[in-house]
């Protein structure tokens, strides 16, 4: 059994479903990319998962069924990164991230000394080294968003889900974050990640496993280590149009995966 599995979710919004009786499954110890085409779904079904909004449907994490589950037994199980923060308040970094340890807390009950040594760490670990102490309102936003990947991390989940994570960060960053989600789950054991990109060459060379997402409700799923790429480019190709992938060598001796797009040009009528 896989550790996390989505069973014929179906879920929308005022009535018109987004996604139709849709089957997924993440393994322990791997990141899970969900791409796709705005309006496909990727977006819903992270916020169906974590309980945001209702849904038909079962999801399961690590025998767990997480329908009914009351909130805070759900935080404790799944940590959610949105695609924008909605922190208003002049609090300080580290106590940002600290915030992901509230699941954990009694009424009252203030962070000890070893869960604010673990949010100093994975504020490290982003590369906000030096910044505890900044009010977060005066970060850039790709920084915030840095800020709450890390109270993502240190709140001692299993599942991660993530919508965007990328978004508002520069290219030296959004390689980063796959880069330390993937040490995140293959050496602290009983977690996985689920996150919806934007980015497919992001997605392409970060994640162990990538569902694809169309508007009918229809899933592929491709594994880029191991797929040949005619099959990835001919998947990709039926999302986002015409697409070349090429496999192209690092200075550190490995490859990269390369999405080509194909432009053709439009022809445009403007008014007069």
């Amino acid at each position: 059994m896989s550790f996390f599995t989505v069973d014929r979710l179906s879920a929308g919004y005022g009535g018109a479903p987004v996604l139709r009786e849709l089957s997924l499954s993440v393994e322990e110890g791997e990141i899970t990319g969900l791409l796709g085409v705005n309006g496909c779904g990727k977006t819903t079904l992270i916020r169906a998962v974590c309980g945001q909004m209702p849904h038909r449907g079962t999801c399961i994490l690590n025998g767990q069924r997480l329908e009914g589950l009351p909130p805070r037994a759900l935080a404790r199980r799944c940590a959610y990164l949105p695609q924008r923060g909605s922190i208003v308040l002049d609090l300080s970094v580290l106590d940002v991230v600290l915030m992901g340890c509230n699941p954990w807390l009694g009424l009252l009950e203030q962070p000890d000394e070893k869960m604010r040594e673990h949010a100093r760490q994975a504020l490290r670990r982003v590369g906000l080294a030096g910044r505890e102490h900044d009010n977060y309102l005066a970060l850039s936003e790709g920084q915030k968003q840095l800020c709450l990947l890390a109270r993502t991390i240190v709140s001692g989940t299993q599942l991660l889900l993530l919508d965007e994570p990328e978004g508002g960060l520069d290219v030296v960053h959004r390689g980063r974050i796959l880069r330390l989600l993937r040490r995140w789950v293959r050496q602290t054991g009983g977690r996985a990640v689920l996150a919806a990109l934007h980015d497919p060459a992001l997605a392409l060379n970060g994640c162990d496993r990538l569902v694809l997402l169309d508007k009918t409700g229809a899933s592929e799923v491709l594994t880029p280590s191991r797929d040949p790429l005619s099959v990835m480019e001919a998947a990709l190709s039926r999302l986002y149009g015409p697409v070349e992938l090429v496999r192209c060598p690092t200075r550190a001796g490995g490859t990269r995966l390369v999405m080509l797009k194909e432009e053709r040009e439009e022809e445009w009528e403007w008014d007069r």
